[in-house]
Parts: C-alpha cells; sequence; structure tokens
C-alpha cells in the first residue's frame, strides 16, 4: 500500500467530520479485514484437521487428556508426523512395493480407479517441486481481436495436439496457456495460442493472480507500463496507412 501524499493529508484534515469519519472507517477496514479473514481462515483450518487426527491418536499420547483445555494445533502436528512418516516408508523397498500392490488394486475398480488417477495426477502436478508449474504472465486477445486477457503461460504445447494443428493448421510454435476466471483463479480455460499471439509480462505470477482475483483493483507499481505494451502490440497488428507518416520515434 502506497504511503499516502502530504496533499492527501491536507485534504483529509479539511474535510467534513463525517467524511473523516468515513475515511477512517475504510482505512481501517482495509487494515482488520484482511488480518481478520487470514486468522479465521487458519483457525478454521486447524480446528478442521484438529477434529479428524485428534480421534485416532492414541489416548496416551493426546495431550488433552492431561490438560485442563484443548491443545490447538495438535493435529496439525500429529498430521504432518503422520504424512512424513508414511512418504518414508513409501520410499524404500517394502513401500513401494505396498503401494504399487495398491495402485494395481485400485486399477480394477472402474470408478475408483478414475477419480484415483485424477487425485494423483492433480497432487502430483501441484506438490512435485521439479515441475515449473506457470513460467508467466501474458496477455492475449480473448475473446475477440482488441480486447486483452491476463493468463498464466504452462508450457510450450506438445503431444498430439501440438502435432494435429501443426499438421492441420500449419501452427509451427504453440504456448499452453490458462485464461483464469474473476475473482476466483482456480478455474477458468486451457487455451492454445500460437507463441506469436502471447505477449509476456514482467510481473510474477502471484502479482498476476492478485490482479485477476481482485478484478483489476490491485495493481503492481512496476506494472503501469501494462496497458502501453497493449496498446504497442495493437499498434504493430494495425495495418498502417500507406499516406500517413512514420510515428516520430520510429522516424528517430
Amino acid at each position: 500500500m502506497n504511503a499516502p501524499h502530504d496533499s492527501d493529508h491536507d485534504k483529509l484534515r479539511n474535510a467534513h467530520p463525517m467524511a473523516r469519519l468515513r475515511n477512517y472507517f475504510f482505512t481501517g477496514v482495509i487494515v482488520v479485514a484482511p488480518v481478520t479473514i487470514t486468522g479465521y481462515l487458519i483457525w478454521t483450518f486447524v480446528s478442521w484437521v484438529d477434529r479428524i487426527v485428534k480421534p485416532l491418536i492414541p489416548p496416551v499420547y493426546n495431550p488433552d487428556n492431561y490438560l485442563p483445555f484443548a491443545v490447538p494445533g495438535f493435529g496439525v502436528v500429529a498430521a504432518v508426523l503422520i504424512i512424513t512418516m508414511a512418504g518414508f516408508l513409501a520410499a524404500n523397498l517394502v513401500g513401494r512395493s505396498v503401494v504399487s500392490f495398491s495402485e494395481r488394486l485400485l486399477d480394477r475398480m472402474p470408478l475408483v480407479r478414475t477419480l484415483y488417477r485424477g487425485l494423483k495426477q492433480i497432487f502430483e502436478t501441484v506438490l512435485n517441486e521439479r515441475a515449473n508449474n506457470f513460467q508467466a504472465v501474458g496477455l492475449i486477445q480473448y475473446p475477440r481481436p482488441g480486447i486483452w486477457a491476463v493468463v498464466f503461460q504452462s508450457t510450450q504445447t506438445r503431444g498430439e495436439v501440438a502435432y494435429k494443428l501443426s499438421e492441420n493448421e500449419g501452427q509451427e510454435e504453440l504456448v499452453s496457456v490458462f485464461l483464469p476466471t474473476t475473482p476466483n483463479p482456480t478455474s477458468g480455460f486451457l487455451l492454445f495460442v500460437p507463441k506469436a499471439d502471447l505477449i509476456t509480462l514482467d510481473m510474477s505470477v502471484e502479482d498476476g493472480a492478485k490482479l485477476v482475483i481482485s478484478a483489476g483493483l490491485v495493481v503492481p507499481d512496476h506494472q503501469e507500463k501494462l496497458a502501453a505494451l497493449a496498446a504497442e502490440a495493437k499498434a504493430k497488428r494495425k495495418p498502417a496507412d500507406p499516406g500517413e507518416e512514420p510515428p516520430r520515434e520510429a522516424a528517430e
């Protein structure tokens, strides 16, 4: 949040008392609401995990049986230890054999295997540290020329999609991008676009997510050139008038 200028303070001092109270209220909301909501979500998650995990802990190891109050977060700590131990066991030969046997068993169940494969692929993609996930933030013209949308670039298009498009449409280099929806960026559209039609931005993926979630209200300071980039790309795609003189910058 940018610091207010001296002129803003002067305007606030000279404003009507009710206007000043209103400004103070909205300033308080901006300060208090994010902290409160974040704390509430964390507390809700911790309480949910505690309700699930604590009944599974042997009573002799549960501190709630020795203290006059419940220990918040103990279920989360226990869950982390259990998951870590499961990962350690799955990494050795015996664990891999058990996991392999379990997967073969699940593959024989028609409905369960589809659900299991989908969930496993999602978690492997999200949690795999070697995966690049989203590489950059970009702009494409969507849903029609002249209208720009923020997208997240994932990777270069490969496999059958790239082969079929290059065979039928003559597209040589395509990129896979995710077009998020506002204000929920977890849903959206997977698009395959020519690399030449994608404008890569300097902003980080996190800043791009903030831009989408806030519906354009939260824009990083260093992204003021976003509109300039879009205008520049639009000017490049617009056919020049034969009788029109080139821009002064281009002539220089």
